[in-house]
């Protein structure tokens, strides 16, 4: 099981075209987004070892016992709900990544101007035209 978590970047990287929205937050539940403006994505980052423990919570070291465990895991009733969110999580770290960020918060514009710390848009767009004004 720890093989297929293993392989499910590489799937996603593979296997997706990461889609650049106009404006793109990146954060984390320490730095929320309140109300964002219609248009604008928020991707949620989340740390996906802790994720993917509560989903598999404790696997045995065995591999025929610890394939056994997850099958079974896979049919429990919210299964599709968490098999989901670790997808998200995932494509979310990757999408991140293919941009560069490398710490947030961050709001993208245009899948190429960064600007760290704040997840609010109209004083990223602030910062961004200040900057902007400077380096012309």
């Amino acid at each position: 099981m720890k093989r297929c978590l293993f392989l499910l970047p590489l799937y996603l990287l593979f296997t997706s075209t990461p889609t650049l929205a106009q404006t793109v937050i990146y954060t984390t539940a320490r730095w929320p987004v309140v109300q964002p403006d219609p248009g604008v994505e928020v991707q949620r980052l989340e740390n996906v070892d802790t994720l993917s423990q509560s989903v598999f919570p404790s696997l045995s070291a065995s591999p025929a016992k610890a394939e056994a465990q997850a099958r079974l895991r896979m049919q429990q009733p919210d299964w599709h709900t968490q098999e989901a969110r670790l997808t998200r999580a995932y494509q979310a770290l990757l999408d991140a990544r293919t941009v560069g960020i490398s710490k947030v918060p961050a709001v993208v514009f245009d899948g190429q101007f960064v600007v760290y710390g704040t997840t609010d848009v109209a004083l990223a767009r602030q910062k961004l035209a200040e900057w902007r004004e400077r380096h012309p």
